[in-house]
């Protein structure tokens, strides 16, 4: 049977019966359709940090500074601030050099009092990486903090998986890589940190999936777009990165980029709903028309032809999309592989 055939047929069995309350989602993996709309807005920035450092006070003035014109960009395009501003790899203390003690910072002083003005003025939480000295003035790592919106403290991340030196020697000139891979219970979801190179590792993703998260800041020297739109699609995961060159870009769950700035730009915002769901083709979503018929403004989507599926989130603060998907008897995505594998089992066909 032809494919697209096969599965308009399965489409409608599937509005011809009550479709289940929730079906199995993948082990870790949130499914958050039946929640009402979560508008979150988020900023990033692409800042080139190479070249001569110009002190501490200046780079902490360079960084609330790009806060502010997120804050500004935002109040023009969605007329109100941030909900989250991330800042790039280690953007207040730039490369370690050979010796990471040399340029480390202390958390107590200017680095807390920047932060915490700037977080709690404009109501938003800040990730702000650096390398981070400890208290004991010996170890360091590279870390991001998490300034919640009143400008206290809200966690800390230390980067796992550090850049080992070529003689093997050393990790990020006498980084001390952590242990945890915390998730932060913020007002707007749950948000996970990755930094630069554990994008490489499925020990952090893995870990951050297992604990619910649904939003990933992940500052980075590294540009790179095609691994971390795969560790979107596969975590169900918005990831934004924040970096020092080529691009800054918001992965979205349904693994393609929703938004992307290139030099000469320097600052993103951008608002997404953490309320969605994955469509997958049917001949009843025509490629989400369906919807956009029957609820108008009331729902927005992102449907990607040429991969067969699409995101959407509802707009409605009173109906989630999965009761508008449901009114149209559509399947989501993880329903759908819930019920072909249930089809394989009894087939006896391995996954």
């Amino acid at each position: 049977m032809h494919r697209r055939k096969f599965l308009t047929s399965v489409s409608g069995l599937a509005s011809g019966a009550a479709l289940p309350a929730a079906a199995s989602a993948p082990a870790g993996v949130r499914i958050t359709s039946h929640t009402l709309p979560r508008k979150v807005i988020i900023g990033t920035a692409i800042q080139n940090l190479w070249g001569t450092y110009p002190g501490l006070r200046q780079r902490l003035d360079q960084l609330t500074g790009l806060v502010d014109r997120m804050v500004e960009q935002s109040g023009e395009k969605y007329g109100r601030g941030p909900d989250l501003a991330i800042l790039t790899e280690t953007a207040v203390t730039g490369e370690a050099g050979k010796d990471v003690r040399a340029c480390a910072v202390q958390m107590e002083g200017a680095l807390r009092e920047a932060f915490s003005r700037t977080a709690s003025q404009h109501r938003c939480y800040i990730v702000a990486p650096t390398y981070l000295l400890a208290a004991d003035g010996k170890r360091c790592s590279n870390a991001a903090i998490l300034f919640g919106r009143d400008g206290t403290v809200a966690g800390i991340y230390r980067k796992v998986h550090l850049v080992v030196a070529p003689d093997g020697e050393t990790m990020e000139s006498g980084s001390t890589p952590g242990t945890d891979v915390p998730v932060f219970q913020c007002d707007f979801g749950r948000l996970g940190i990755q930094i630069c190179y554990d994008m490489e590792f499925d020990r952090g993703w893995d870990e951050l999936a297992r604990q619910g998260c649904e939003l990933v800041a992940w500052p980075t020297q590294s540009p790179q777009t095609a691994t971390p739109a795969f560790r979107a699609m596969r975590d169900r995961l918005y990831i934004v990165s924040s970096t020092w060159r080529t691009n800054a870009s918001i992965f979205e769950p349904s693994g393609r980029i929703a938004a992307q700035i290139r030099p000469p730009e320097s600052v993103l915002t951008y608002e997404m709903d953490l309320s969605y769901a994955i469509l997958p083709w049917s001949a009843r979503l025509d490629n989400g028309k369906a919807l956009q018929k029957k609820f108008g403004e009331r729902v927005s989507f992102h449907y990607y032809e040429d991969e067969d599926r699409g995101i959407f989130w509802s707009n409605d603060p009173r109906m989630t999309i999965r009761e508008m998907a449901r009114s149209l008897g559509l399947e989501e995505q993880h329903e759908q592989f819930a019920r072909v594998r249930q089809v394989y089992r009894k087939a006896g066909l391995r996954e």
